[in-house]
């Protein structure tokens, strides 16, 4: 497997050939590109989906899907006209095509994608890593399998299942009508909260909310950190802000048990109880040894409330002594708050990855924010690609191979410039490399 790696790395870097050489790449030092390039990559954050024929009818790469959503101004890199789709078809399916697709090109693109996936068969998602040059994806999603025993291989990806339907135990209906995003999103948060009382042999919350902390949250983390998940990951951002309060366990019991069954709870009330159970939530992570994951950039949606996810929000969860064995990550970077995230570092239990913006931003942009991140707090920083089935032009599989070359370029041009700089010898430099890619991870989750 890993000597196959290898070959599909060579196959990678003709790849990126291909599509031609930028101007950025051309001021990567050669001998610390081919470094990087070499490295098989532990990506801290993506939503594989899951491998023939599971895959067309498979929901469960997100609990909240962001194809279904009122029309926004997408960002260049979702666009069918991004011109890095270009190389990432070539690499990939042997495609010749120009973004923009047309009618004939759409049929002809879905062809080759249909004929690499009957060749590969069960072993296709593994397959995708590997002409990325990626050892092992995080994969965020509801489940790892789905019907008639379809899964991804567990030697080549760590599970991080949603922890957000925890947080809602209430009547929603009310949040839901906030924005027509919320819309889409509370039903859906309200299934899988339903899912995992279903779990735990229940077809309600219960009671108090004691029981509901030992019968409910803390069994079904207990269930997930068994069945492999690594991490919980909070989608929260896209429900409400980061202003999470500490409340005490009595005020929570109060509010839960004057609202539990009925319509239309009183939003503070509500609040209130969700800043308990988010805490709560944290701290049995840490006690069972598995890292918080935070989406923390702008996200999909016209309706998505950017201010309430600047991650300076989060400071006061950071500093809780209750939260120092938990590990935090917060994915994306941060954006557009890149500089707020790079000194949250500073906290022991903080780290942030790449993720999404390996994506949507070209390395030559990232690679000043992670200059940043490395001059202070490299060990901290950690690759991801956030791959992701945007689209039939963009699906996981593209989405993975641009992050993963972009993301490598990024790196490559932030340490060549520390290393003609000064700043770090080349050895350490390739130390640095070799920790973002890889190591940072495995010593966060194990390898």
């Amino acid at each position: 497997m890993w000597f196959s790696g290898r070959v599909a790395l060579v196959g990678m870097a003709l790849g990126c050939r291909a599509f031609g050489q930028t101007a950025a790449s051309r001021d990567v030092d050669a001998g610390l590109a081919a470094q990087i390039a070499a490295i098989r990559a532990f990506d801290d954050h993506a939503h594989p989906v899951l491998p023939p024929p599971a895959d067309k009818a498979d929901r469960e790469f997100d609990a909240l899907p962001v194809d279904n959503m009122e029309a926004e101004t997408d960002t260049v890199a979702w666009r069918a006209d991004d011109p890095q789709l270009v190389g990432a078809w070539k690499a990939l399916w042997g495609f010749d095509g120009v973004a923009p697709l047309d009618g004939v090109g759409v049929g002809k693109l879905a062809a080759a994608k249909a004929a690499v996936k009957a060749r590969e068969g069960a072993g296709f998602d593994a397959w995708v890593l590997d002409q990325a040059g990626i050892g092992v994806m995080v994969a965020n999603r509801v489940a790892m399998s789905g019907a008639e025993g379809a899964a991804l291989d567990k030697a080549r990806f760590r599970w991080v299942p949603y922890a957000d339907a925890l947080l809602f135990p209430l009547d929603n209906a009310e949040l839901a009508a906030e924005s027509p995003d919320k819309k889409l999103f509370f039903p859906m948060e309200d299934r899988v909260r339903e899912r995992y009382l279903k779990a735990v042999g229940m077809g309600g919350v219960p009671a108090t909310l004691e029981e509901y902390l030992s019968q409910v949250v803390t069994p079904t983390l207990k269930a997930q950190k068994a069945g492999g998940a690594v991490a919980e990951k909070f989608e929260v951002a896209y429900l409400r802000g980061f202003d999470f309060s500490d409340p005490t366990q009595m005020e929570a019991e109060k509010i839960y048990a004057k609202w539990r069954g009925q319509s239309y709870p009183n939003e503070a009330d509500y609040k209130v109880l969700q800043d308990f159970l988010f805490r709560y939530i944290a701290r049995e992570c840490g006690r069972l040894g598995m890292a918080v994951h935070l989406h923390a950039m702008a996200g999909g949606g016209g309706y998505f409330g950017v201010a309430g996810a600047n991650p300076l929000l989060l400071e006061p969860l950071f500093d809780d002594a209750r939260l120092r064995k938990t590990k935090f990550v917060l994915l994306h970077g941060g954006w557009p708050f890149v500089r707020e995230a790079g000194a949250l570092l500073q906290k022991p239990n903080v780290y942030l990855d790449l993720s999404q913006e390996t994506l949507t931003f070209s390395p030559r942009t990232l690679s000043g924010w992670l200059r940043e991140w490395l001059e202070t707090y490299p060990e901290k920083v950690l690759f991801g690609t956030d791959g992701y089935p945007y689209s039939d032009g963009m699906g996981w599989e593209e989405s993975t191979w641009i992050a993963s070359k972009n993301g490598r370029e990024a790196l490559g041009l932030a340490l060549t410039g520390m290393m003609r700089d000064g700043e770090v010898t080349r050895a350490r430099a390739e130390a640095i490399a070799a920790m973002v890619m890889r190591g940072s991870a495995e010593g966060l989750y194990g390898k």
